[in-house]
């Protein structure tokens, strides 16, 4: 991995947070993601399960966690089960973990080699009440894909069917969606490393530049700064594409005039981040680019004041949305005396501002998390606002990552520029 290590005190302080909310004399499991095939004997970059990272920091494929904590062997309690590694396999993938560095990673001192899970297990479960089981329950999955927890379960249903079974994941969410000091300097570490990239693009983009170019500028700055890839696919969309939500092509050409919409980020140690600015491609805002530009600017500054401790999402989404009627009605693009009148459920700004305001961040870029709670200490949301004017080919949104604390919303892309005038001037120094 290209990232330093982490402090395993992190992945044993998660476990403990975990064994606090499952019943006595139960045993929870965790796979890690599949090695997802391309064509031939092809296949995509691993990403781990974030899941089974977040409780053990390992970051390796065909890995899986089990926990016990009330067994009655205090050895027993927590056990990973890796790929034993041979000669053969360090020669053509390089060496795998042995059980040393996978006590150095985790804080786990209890490792077997995976072809010995199935007795083990055996002998485990004659002993448990239950089983937890983790699935992907986000809201926007919508995955057709078999992972190795659909698979484990099928076997645990052939297998044992007389074992209880539990879901883990709803447990998950609550725990993951509050970040721990060493998660929010991990997430701080992936918007600094975005900081690092999007200076690095500002002076180099003037028209006729490609969109495919400045991504891959992009991706030069992070990987010499030890990211291993963009958090998600980067949105590089200038033109009329700045209106397309989730463009991602980026091979079109910035045209003198244009406005260039682009929403990246870096991850460090699988944590994400996640940055929307939006930029005139010849370095100078127009009249109407500048007027919705401060108009976006006013809301994600007022919506991020309100990312506090006791507010609840819902009601949080509600008053963003009038601020953007106000605004829209500024510029124009609504009428006072139709908003009033306006269907509530169908509310009018949605034509030029779609989507929601925040979501959650962490290991994932849309990270879990319980979007009908309140907002707590420690959470990290997304901020970003958007107005899209398509009979104008001109989107702007921008995005920013705040951490919410009890002294108020704490910015983690503070320092990356977005007034117009800090734009400008860099775009033409």
């Amino acid at each position: 991995m290209k990232y330093k290590r982490i402090d395993k005190d992190l992945f044993i302080n998660n476990r403990k947070k975990l064994i606090k909310e499952i019943d006595k004399m139960s045993v929870v499991i965790f796979n890690s993601n599949d090695v997802m095939p391309t064509n031939s004997d092809g296949t995509m970059p691993f990403i781990q399960n974030s899941d089974l990272f977040w409780l053990s920091g390992i970051d390796q494929e065909e890995s899986v966690l089990l926990l016990f904590p009330d067994h009655p062997d205090k050895k027993m309690r927590e056990i990973l089960f890796l790929k034993e590694t041979n000669d053969h396999i360090a020669i053509w993938e390089g060496s795998k973990l042995n059980k040393e560095d996978a006590y150095n990673i985790s804080g786990i001192s209890t490792v077997f080699w995976l072809d010995e899970m199935e007795n083990i297990l055996a002998e485990i479960f004659i002993l448990s009440k239950s089983l937890y089981l983790n699935n992907n329950i986000h809201t926007r999955s919508s995955s057709l894909v078999q992972t190795r927890d659909d698979r484990f379960k099928l076997m645990i249903n052939n297998n044992y069917s007389d074992l209880k079974i539990k879901e883990v994941a709803p447990i998950m969410h609550d725990l993951r969606s509050i970040q721990s000091n060493l998660e929010v300097n991990l997430i701080q570490t992936a918007c600094n490393i975005t900081e690092k990239g999007f200076r690095r693009i500002l002076p180099l983009i003037k028209p006729g530049i490609m969109e495919y170019e400045i991504e891959a500028e992009l991706s030069y700055e992070f990987i010499r700064n030890r990211s291993s890839r963009f958090a998600y696919q980067p949105i590089i969309a200038s033109g009329r594409n700045s209106c397309v939500l989730h463009y991602i092509e980026n091979n079109k050409k910035c045209i003198d005039g244009d406005i260039l919409l682009m929403d990246f980020g870096a991850e460090y140690a699988n944590y994400a981040s996640d940055l929307t600015r939006t930029i005139p491609v010849n370095g100078r805002f127009n009249n109407r680019q500048k007027a919705v530009y401060n108009s976006v600017l006013h809301v994600i500054i007022e919506a991020t004041k309100m990312l506090r401790p006791g507010t609840l999402i819902k009601d949080y989404n509600k008053e963003v949305g009038y601020i953007m009627e106000s605004e829209l009605i500024k510029l124009g693009l609504l009428d006072m005396h139709d908003v009033k009148n306006q269907d509530s459920a169908q509310p009018l700004y949605k034509k030029y501002f779609m989507h929601g305001t925040s979501h959650f961040l962490g290991l994932d870029v849309h990270d879990v998390g319980r979007l009908e709670s309140q907002i707590c200490e420690g959470m990290v949301f997304t901020c970003e606002p958007g107005i899209y004017i398509l009979d104008e080919e001109l989107g702007i949104r921008l995005e920013n990552d705040i951490l919410v604390t009890s002294d108020g919303p704490y910015d983690l892309m503070r320092n990356i520029p977005i007034e117009i005038e800090e734009i400008e001037e860099l775009m033409n120094s």
